[in-house]
């Protein structure tokens, strides 16, 4: 398939769209009080679920995350070597964040290992409670937290709530009023926010080096990519989810 790109700076890279009706051509249309001399792009190509979305790794590659001990992590060091999947996550006490955790953390090491990918979650909370959040939902890949939210804002991902459809979702298995309550009685533990409840997510495959392969910005609660799209998107083989079984071979 050929691709087309306008004004792609050096280190300003566009993600590319894999699915939702692909499209090689490129529309065109005079640019308004032009006179018919400038030509603008009505439809660009794009690796993403957001058209011409960017990510500017000028921007984003030396800027920090943290790990449980406190360390700074650049956050370009994280894709440098390998193909890395790189999920940006609600704040630690959304029982939809922890479901949809958990189920990352079912993917099994040797999946990821065939293909050489890595998976890393980011989080919005304090680096001090993850050690209890992969102790919550038996995540045991890598975690990060990014308490000041500077990479959620470099990658424009939103932070307006809005209320959602759980059932949408490949990865809940609580109910509303089960998660809701869960949700309060962990607030009331804790005595502290794990992160901006505003905050959404998102999940990218970059790597290795700045290369994107892939982006999904959520728009909601429960719009995080399906886990087995990711891993189809990363040469990942499927995994069978509680919610989403899958035919395993053996």
């Amino acid at each position: 398939m050929k691709t087309v790109f306008n004004n792609i700076s050096r280190n300003t890279i566009p993600c590319f769209a894999t699915e939702n009706n692909m499209t090689e051509e490129k529309e065109t249309t005079k640019a308004p009080g032009d006179d018919g001399q400038k030509e603008v792009n009505e439809l660009e190509m794009s690796r993403s679920e957001v058209p011409e979305y960017k990510v500017d790794f000028d921007k984003i590659r030396d800027m920090v995350v943290y790990d449980a001990m406190g360390n700074k992590i650049k956050f370009g060091d994280i894709y440098k070597m390998q193909k890395t999947i790189i999920v940006f996550v609600r704040h630690f006490l959304d029982f939809v964040t922890k479901d949809y955790v958990e189920d990352l953390g079912m993917i099994p090491l040797e999946y990821l290992q065939e293909a050489n990918v890595r998976l890393v979650v980011i989080g919005p909370a304090p680096y001090k409670f993850i050690n209890d959040f992969k102790k919550d939902t038996g995540y045991q890949y890598t975690l990060y937290c990014d308490p000041e939210r500077e990479l959620y804002s470099a990658l424009q991902l939103p932070t307006d709530y809005h209320k959602a459809d759980i059932s949408r979702s490949k990865h809940v298995k609580q109910n509303v009023l089960m998660g809701v309550l869960r949700n309060m009685w962990k607030i009331m533990r804790v005595q502290e926010w794990q992160g901006d409840v505003k905050q959404q997510g998102g999940t990218f495959i970059i790597g290795p080096g700045e290369e994107l392969h892939y982006s999904h910005v959520d728009k909601d609660q429960v719009d995080h990519k399906p886990i087995n799209d990711t891993l189809r998107l990363a040469g990942v083989q499927p995994v069978s989810f509680p919610k989403d079984p899958r035919v395993q071979d053996l």
